[in-house]
């Protein structure tokens, strides 16, 4: 038969990931407009081709086997490529100097992040730059899956694939704050226990932030209230903040901006432990002359930021 790689085309990856997204025959064939026996035709096809299962059969549909996973991860990344190649040529066409996927979690959109852009703006003016923010766990998903270039935000304590580089860009202590009318705002040198008589927002599990606060508490020997609320946006803690008596946590160059613009309060309380704010990066876009430059005016961006 040969190798199979030969004779798979872009409409067989899309298949795949079709079958993956929706786990059904059905709905599969009606997106792409196929027929049902003809998507269970090509399948059995490829697994006898490939010698290995993909998909099997259960009461809801289809479930990719761990076979079936690495050709979808595979599949995923080989679109992602050839999407890129397309914007890519696309800015090129235009006159422009390619595209940069930016991911930033909330702790440098504050400063970080937008400085790098308007210095990569500045330098490369028709370069195209997405910017997607979220969660770090939600981010170096994406990135490893190639739907990104770099990643920068709170540094993220987990295995990284192979192909993602990563680099300390600076380090920063953790704040609590408030909203500026909070009755700890104005109160110097606070003892733990005044922190305890409020409720507390914080960052959900396993996130960077959260991480670091438990660092904190745990060296403190101190505790999470039981009653705490997670939250992962920022725009809502804010909000919150501003509307209760409820205190939170951030990084100390976010607090200090949001503090500059009359958002909230910083609380006097030094806290033992910083945190540290990194860059992510797949090593395959740096091949990218725009992707290499972004990486380098985000480290120059860290060191004009200051806590």
């Amino acid at each position: 038969m040969g190798d199979w790689t030969r004779r798979v085309r872009l409409r067989h990856l899309e298949i795949v990931l079709a079958l993956a997204e929706s786990g059904n025959i059905s709905q599969t064939a009606e997106s792409l407009n196929m027929t049902q026996p003809g998507i269970s035709r090509w399948l059995k096809e490829l697994e006898d081709d490939i010698g290995l299962t993909l998909f099997v059969r259960h009461a809801r549909g289809l479930k990719p086997t761990h076979h079936g996973e690495i050709l979808i991860a595979h599949a995923r990344e080989l679109v992602n490529y050839l999407d890129l190649t397309r914007d890519d040529l696309n800015a090129c066409k235009q006159h422009g100097n390619g595209i940069v996927r930016l991911g930033c979690s909330g702790a440098v959109t504050t400063n970080t992040a937008p400085l790098a852009a308007a210095m990569l703006t500045e330098k490369l003016p028709q370069c195209r730059l997405n910017i997607t923010e979220s969660t770090m766990d939600t981010l170096l998903g994406q990135l490893a899956q190639g739907s990104l270039d770099i990643v920068i935000g709170r540094s993220a304590n987990r295995l990284l694939p192979e192909g993602i580089g990563h680099e300390t860009i600076y380090t920063e202590p953790l704040y609590f704050i408030s909203g500026t009318m909070h009755p700890l705002a104005q109160v110097k040198n606070l003892e733990w226990n005044e922190l305890y008589r409020y409720r507390w927002l914080v960052w959900p599990p396993n996130t960077p932030i959260r991480q670091e606060l438990e660092s904190v508490l745990l060296q403190a020997q101190q505790s999470l209230p039981d009653n705490a609320i997670e939250s992962n946006s920022a725009n809502f803690n804010l909000n919150m903040l501003a509307r209760t008596d409820f205190i939170s946590v951030a990084s100390a160059r976010t607090a200090r901006r949001w503090q500059y613009f009359g958002l909230i309060a910083v609380l006097d309380l030094t806290l033992p432990v910083s945190g540290s704010v990194s860059a992510f990066w797949r090593t395959d876009s740096l091949k990218r002359p725009a992707v290499a430059q972004a990486l380098d005016i985000i480290r120059q961006a860290a060191d004009r930021t200051e806590s």
